[in-house]
């Protein structure tokens, strides 16, 4: 497609200069079709989905529209979370940084309503709101419909498919007819045409084609993994790519808890994100992921709807969504901003023909990849702990270090190397993960462990004495110092548990585990089939 400014769709300076400010050099697909049409005031039906500046699409036109002098509402936009409204409101006060008398105001549930009853006191052309909060305050009378002339529905797709069809459908009956009806959606499911057919008229369809859909600059690989596997090799992907932030996408609200459960046990920074949570649980969560306190987001699609955070650098599908559409949804969580992103895919059994209509549908190639071993996260380690020590050599002064290390070796059998090799081994937390003369390395045999150099366990507790794998991974790694990332895979039944850990900690492990108690039960720990 064909490059266009924003210098060329005849918007206000004060605008521009908000525009440019936030990075924006031309304008994406979307807007390019859906602002001068808006501007225009005709009804559009919009398919796009999250990343390609939907936002500013219907804010640009929203902002032109509004009367700075006229202090009532005039715009409205419904949104399907709170997460996503509050995200939208601080996007368009950007673009609004150099208009005076112009107030933008979100209102959403879980939020005092008499602050918000306040502040829409005070005047407020531009509401951003969720379905059930707008209705409330309408009942209320403390939202006027009476001069709105723009009302706006951002991921309509979303609102339908979590139950806001009728409280959609009143909001729209309770607006004045003459006025422009805006919709956005990701999909178009026979609901949303129903909702486009009732309540706008000569609706004008803005589409960014497939093709568009899928950010060029993701690297998309797929894993075959079994199930019960399937964190064990995330941890190892989290080890050796390293990513900043990363989301990882599960199917259901279960399977988040577990997860989020099981990577902080083996000591990744992970939480939860689902829409059992309650409200301010997910405003929490969702504060600390963009500040980066929390590294890895492990979500449900519903809830991760309105994560806008440039810095992921990868995303998990932990389980394979069950829309392709979703897939471009989620992958595209990542490679904002001109940035380098990352997609990995867990496959199991019969999925790989799942994968192949994904592929189709994106147009896109997604790359089978080896499961990478135990040996390749350790020299991972190694080389990012090398590099770390190059930028520290040609950085920093180390005379101080060098006077001790030198006065150390003087006073020694061994050299500066085997000094400097002991420091690597102590700066990745492990051995190499190579097979040792120890013959206590030999001593388990055939433990039936799935990974190589690891040696499977066996622990007299399980689902029935209401233990998670969370908990089997604190305690090893919590008695035996054990690194949490280095706990393999967990095969958790009724009442008991197999787990593998290095071979080389086996044994420290046991001795460690021969007085413990989980959730109250003392347990036993013992090599799996030992023979």
């Amino acid at each position: 497609m064909e490059e266009v400014k924003f210098e060329t769709l005849g918007l206000r300076p004060e605008i521009l200069k908000a525009v440019k400010n936030m990075g924006f050099e031309e304008a994406s697909a979307i807007q390019a079709k859906a602002i001068p049409l808006m501007m225009e005031g005709a009804d559009i039906i919009g398919q796009a989905q999250t990343g390609t500046g939907k936002t500013a699409a219907f804010g640009i036109p929203l902002l032109e529209k509004i009367d700075p002098k006229s202090k009532k509402l005039q715009a409205v936009v419904l949104c399907p979370t709170r997460e996503l409204a509050i995200q939208v409101a601080e996007e368009i006060r950007s673009l609004a940084h150099y208009l005076h008398g112009i107030k933008v105001l979100p209102i959403y549930g879980g939020q005092e309503i008499v602050k918000q009853i306040r502040s829409l006191k005070s005047g407020t052309q531009l509401i951003i709101g969720t379905p059930g909060r707008v209705m409330d305050h309408m009942r209320r009378k403390t939202v006027k419909m009476d001069e709105v002339r723009t009302i706006v529905l951002d991921e309509a797709d979303e609102m339908l498919n979590m139950g806001f069809r009728e409280d959609i459908e009143t909001i729209l009956e309770g607006v004045p007819e003459e006025r422009q009806t805006v919709l956005f959606s990701a999909t178009m499911p026979k609901p949303i045409l129903d909702i486009t057919k009732r309540f706008q008229k000569n609706a004008q369809l803005v589409k960014v084609t497939k093709k568009e859909l899928t950010v060029p600059n993701i690297e998309q690989f797929y894993y075959e993994v079994k199930p019960k596997n399937k964190e064990e090799v995330l941890s190892r992907l989290l080890d050796i790519y390293s990513p900043k932030l990363s989301v990882v996408f599960c199917n259901t609200k279960k399977q988040v808890d577990v997860l989020a459960s099981g990577l902080k046990g083996r000591g990744y920074f992970a939480e939860g994100l689902h829409g059992d949570m309650k409200q301010e649980q997910r405003d929490r969560v969702m504060q600390r992921f963009r500040a980066g306190k929390t590294e890895i987001l492990v979500a449900t699609d519903v809830a991760a709807r309105g994560i806008d955070v440039d810095e992921v650098e990868a995303v998990f599908n932990y389980d394979l969504p069950q829309d392709d559409e979703y897939y471009v949804h989620r992958i595209g969580r990542t490679g904002r901003a001109g940035r380098i992103g990352r997609s990995f895919s867990f496959v199991t059994g019969r999925e790989v023909y799942k994968l192949k209509e994904i592929q189709r549908y994106c147009k896109t190639k997604i790359y089978a990849q080896k499961i990478p071993s135990m040996h390749d996260v350790t020299n991972t380690r190694i080389e990012n702990l090398l590099d770390e020590i190059d930028q520290i050599i040609t950085g920093e002064d180390l005379t101080r270090f060098i006077q001790v290390v030198e006065e150390k070796v003087n006073v020694s059998d061994y050299t500066a190397m085997d000094m400097a090799a002991a420091f690597l081994k102590y700066g990745i937390g492990q051995s190499e993960g190579e097979q040792t003369s120890d013959p206590q390395a030999e001593e388990f045999g055939d433990t039936g462990a799935e990974n190589p150099g690891m040696v499977r366990l066996f622990i007299n507790i399980g689902k029935k004495n209401k233990a998670k794998p969370g908990d089997i991974v604190g305690a090893l790694a919590g008695e035996s110092g054990i690194p949490g990332k280095l706990i393999g895979t967990i095969d958790m039944y009724d009442k008991y548990t197999f787990v593998e850990v290095p071979r080389e900690y086996a044994r420290n492990v046991l001795q460690a585990m021969e007085h413990v108690k989980i959730k109250g039960k003392q347990v036993a720990v013992e090599p799996a089939n030992r023979k």
